[in-house]
Order: C-alpha cells, then structure tokens, then sequence
C-alpha cells in the first residue's frame, strides 16, 4: 500500500509540475515537447490502441500494384505532414505538436501492423494525427498504406521524385506553373500576384 501511495504521490507531484510549467512558460508550439511529454504521448498512443488489434496481421498481399497505389495516396493525403519519405520533415509536420515523426525510425517501426492500421483509420487524440478511415477492421486502403510505410527506408530518389509530382500544390504554386507554362510557350508574362505571398 505504501508503494501504491507513494506513486500515486509522484504522479501527482508530475501533473502539477507539468501544469506549473505550461502556465509558467506558455502552451506555444513552438517549443520542443520535454521528454516526459513524449514519453506520456507514446504511452497514450499505445494505450489508445484495443488489445484486440494489435495483433491483426496486414491481410492484403504486398505487390508492386499495392505499392505504386499507396505511394500515390501517401503522397496525396499523408505527405503533407509526414513528408514523401515519412521524416516527418514539413513546414506543417515541424509546426504541429507533439511534432509529426520520422516513421523511419523504430518508434514507429516496431508498431504492429494492427497497431499502425488503427492509428491511420482512428486517429489519435490530443496530437495532429486525424482519423482518415470509416474506423472499420477491412479498409483495404489503410491496410495498402501499412505496406507503403513499412517500407519507407527503400524508397529511391527516382520513386520519392514520382511522389512529388503526385503531392497538393497551393493555388499560388498552380499559377506558379501555369505562369511557367505560358512563359515557355512565348507568351509574355507578368509577375504573379502571389509572388511575394511566401510560408
């Protein structure tokens, strides 16, 4: 009883120190989370994950077919935050807090399938991860997109190119190429009227 207490006092202690902190400092996104947020935001993300689907197995086959479709819809829906190369590495993934991450690596990597499905359909709460599916167990997408990530360190520059060109571009950059497009046509051109509208 005397362990239980004494943890439940330490507990304590590190929420009103956290709370002290934030109204200390501010709740800006600006600033790196601490490594207690982040140890605190991959216990919840873990928690957030039933027990019963954990261990679901991806049931689609990997093929070059399933490949080629969720490149192009990583790069069209996911990229934004994540990067073409999943570092996580974007004006939005870096702006976001906790910060989008580099799913490269083993924090993300060593998830089951069953877990980075649900992630995906589900979302988690309390960071910049929305859910992108109907929330069901057969979303043949999202299981296309498991595949798509645990092979993110074999992406090539060649593939990571083709992404690119697959990525949304903001009304600015579309007027940006059509400009171009008309220019290497030989017509004259004027300067853009979002030239000078930079993030």
């Amino acid at each position: 009883m005397r362990i239980l207490t004494a943890i439940g006092f330490v507990l304590v202690a590190a929420v009103f120190l956290v709370m002290y902190l934030a109204v200390r400092a501010g709740l800006s996104t600006r600033s790196e989370p601490t490594a207690a947020e982040r140890i605190v935001a991959r216990a919840a993300r873990r928690l957030a994950v039933p027990s019963g689907v954990r261990d679901r197995k991806n049931p689609v086959p990997f093929s070059p077919a399933v490949w080629a479709e969720a490149s192009a819809h990583f790069a069209d829906h996911c990229a934004i935050c994540h990067g073409n190369d999943g570092s996580g590495q974007t004006e939005l993934g870096r702006a976001l807090y906790p910060r989008s991450p580099d799913m490269r690596q083993p924090d993300t990597q060593g998830l089951s399938d069953g877990e980075l499905y649900w992630i995906i359909e589900n979302g988690v709460r309390l960071t910049g991860m929305p859910a992108w599916g109907q929330g069901g167990p057969d979303d043949l997408d999202t299981w296309k997109l498991v595949h798509f990530l645990r092979r993110l360190k074999e992406l090539t520059p060649e593939q990571l190119g083709a992404m690119q060109l697959l990525n949304p571009r903001s009304p600015a950059e579309l007027e940006e190429e059509r400009a171009d497009e008309r220019f290497l046509a030989g017509e004259e051109v004027g300067p853009s009227p979002h030239a000078a509208h930079v993030h």
